[in-house]
């Protein structure tokens, strides 16, 4: 069955044009809710949401759907990812909705389901509401004496700041630690800085004004600058920046200087292997991930699984294998220990753990290994399947061979955008440059 809703991350577009509309909103209430429902038992689902604008309109055709369908709901308002699948456990609930578009513009949303396990919803389960979907919605409806109930949970963001506070480890506070954090104007607006202030650091908080337009822009994981520049300016000891729903973090050091994810998975997997918390001897990571990370690890005797780009395939590495540590270059790491998703601020905890510890600037303790020359680049198109182009093709067999067995090639379309992600990497940076150069020239010719 092809999908028509469901992306590699839920569902996702443009704000108020298909598919991210009311009544798309309302249709997979109702649909999602028909599966999630089973027998005479009261059922009931939890919905999060960060700061957009457009969040206003999708939750209450959310709420509207489930609700026709005899679930009952339960509101967080913004809220992050992370916390929305835990508190879909902690509150046994049959389902969990984010309404989230992660790090893209406020101008676009998403709708992101989470079974009763707090996992994101499979593939099957997936096709299985694309189906419910194409029903006609009176199929569905329950009678008017078995409609659900509506209400909000006040207390959600203190629940959730206490799970993250318990990830910390106990012994430890933050006492003598400046941190300066970016919540993107995001949903983490509010418990970020509260987590960080309860366990003891000195606390400056930027991105924590949202206004419904204002998520991701220029600030947050995917515009770290004015982090750094606060860093600097305050001479903080370490920067936090997490991304719209903070379900991915970046950290900046003492200088200003970015870390990436790669840094940060290298750092607790070394720091949990010694302590014997790493419950393999290997993570899991994406083919995006730094070959030079992958050399440090097997230098310490820890193993890397690669995966597909998309956290929902490093969680399913995870769990096949038993690991407890995976993620994403991008920061989207995750900590099977203590969350079912990527947790930006529990990542972020790990790291300030052992920059305690250890007693060392955050630049010497997240320095684990020289990354080798990596080029990403885009490239938009409007429709067709640039890939298929034998020209394109071509490019791309040529770059494999001059990269050898010194480098990568990962050429992508994106989950979420129409856009072709060209990545090169290897020890020779002007030969990459130069292999990403003629892909990408190559698809732009198509693209034009």
């Amino acid at each position: 069955m092809v999908r028509k809703f469901f992306g590699t991350d839920g569902i996702r577009g443009t704000a108020n044009s298909w598919p991210m509309t009311a009544e798309t909103a309302l249709s997979v209430g109702m649909a999602a809710g028909s599966l999630f429902t089973h027998g005479a038992d009261r059922h009931r689902v939890v919905i999060g949401k960060d700061t957009r604008l457009s969040g206003y309109m999708i939750e209450p055709a959310l709420v509207a759907g489930f609700t026709s369908v005899g679930m009952d709901v339960f509101q967080f308002g913004p809220l992050p990812t992370p916390a929305v699948a835990m508190l879909t456990r902690s509150l046994r609930a049959d389902l969990g909705v984010m309404i989230s578009a992660s790090h893209n513009p406020f101008h676009d949303n998403g709708i992101k389901l989470f079974g009763p396990d707090g996992y994101k919803l499979s593939d099957e389960q997936e096709l299985q509401i694309e189906s419910l979907l194409k029903e006609k919605p009176e199929n569905l409806l329950v009678a008017p004496d078995k409609l659900g109930r509506a209400k909000r949970i006040e207390d959600a963001q203190a629940r959730y700041i206490e799970f993250v506070k318990y990830s910390f480890p106990r012994a430890q506070r933050l006492e003598g630690l400046r941190i300066v954090v970016d919540c993107a104007n995001g949903a983490a607006y509010k418990v970020a800085p509260a987590v960080l202030w309860e366990l003891g650091a000195e606390v400056v908080s930027i991105g924590t004004e949202p206004n419904g337009f204002n998520i991701n822009e220029k600030c947050g994981s995917t515009a770290p600058e004015k982090l750094c520049q606060k860093v600097r300016e305050l001479r903080a000891d370490i920067g936090i920046a997490l991304d719209g729903d903070a379900d991915r973090v970046v950290i900046a050091d003492e200088r200003g200087k970015i870390v990436d994810g790669d840094q940060l998975m290298a750092l607790i997997a070394t720091s949990w292997k010694e302590s014997g918390q790493l419950s393999q001897d290997g993570i899991v990571a994406t083919v995006m991930s730094n070959l030079g990370m992958e050399r440090f690890l097997a230098s310490k005797d820890i193993g890397m699984v690669r995966t597909k780009v998309g956290d929902r395939y490093v969680v399913e590495a995870m769990r096949e294998g038993g690991y407890n540590v995976g993620g994403e270059q991008s920061g989207h790491i995750v900590l099977s220990d203590f969350s079912t998703t990527g947790d930006g601020l529990i990542a972020a905890l790990q790291v300030l753990a052992v920059v305690k510890t250890s007693g060392k600037p955050v630049s010497q303790v997240c320095s684990l290994f020289e990354p080798l020359p990596q080029i990403l680049k885009n490239v938009r198109f409007k429709k067709g399947k640039p890939l298929g182009e034998e020209s394109v093709q071509e490019a791309i067999r040529e770059g494999e061979v001059r990269l050898g067995e010194q480098g990568r090639l990962i050429i992508r379309p994106s989950g979420t955008e129409p856009l072709i992600r060209v990545m090169g990497e290897g020890d020779d940076a002007g030969l990459v440059n130069a292999v990403v150069d003629d892909i990408v020239g190559a698809l732009q010719s198509i693209t034009a």
